[in-house]
């Protein structure tokens, strides 16, 4: 079953999808954050088969929910009530730090901190 990966940030939203198989993440792209966003993730959900998503979770160093938290929390919520697949909620701190270092800064950052976020979850869930 393919799976999606997602790196929500307040600017850019990171996209990442899994082969058919669900078994190895990939980068897919880079969303802007806006209104379409919503509409844009089920898009990429429905046109690629999705069975699984997998969202970062945020949380701050103390491990307790930081601002975007409640973002992330909305969008399961929407995801969940209008797309009736599972959401999963995977930590992501320093995902895009470890993306940054894999392959310095480009326009395709978040997508491979998103890929990072999705190939954690499914090595726990092997």
């Amino acid at each position: 079953m393919r799976k999606i990966g997602i790196d929500y940030g307040s600017k850019r939203v990171g996209v990442a999808l899994s082969d058919e198989a669900g078994l190895m993440a990939f980068p897919h792209g880079v969303l802007p954050n806006d209104k379409a966003l919503l509409d844009t993730l089920k898009k990429i959900i429905n046109d690629n088969k999705v069975g699984e998503i997998v969202i970062g979770h945020s949380l701050n160093r103390a491990g307790e929910a930081n601002k975007i938290h409640e973002q992330v929390t909305e969008l399961v919520t929407d995801l969940t009530l209008q797309l009736g697949l599972p959401v999963h909620l995977e930590p992501e701190q320093y995902t895009t730090q470890e993306a940054l270092r894999f392959q310095g800064r480009t326009d395709k950052t978040d997508a491979a901190a998103a890929s990072i976020i999705l190939n954690s979850y499914i090595t726990r869930n092997k």
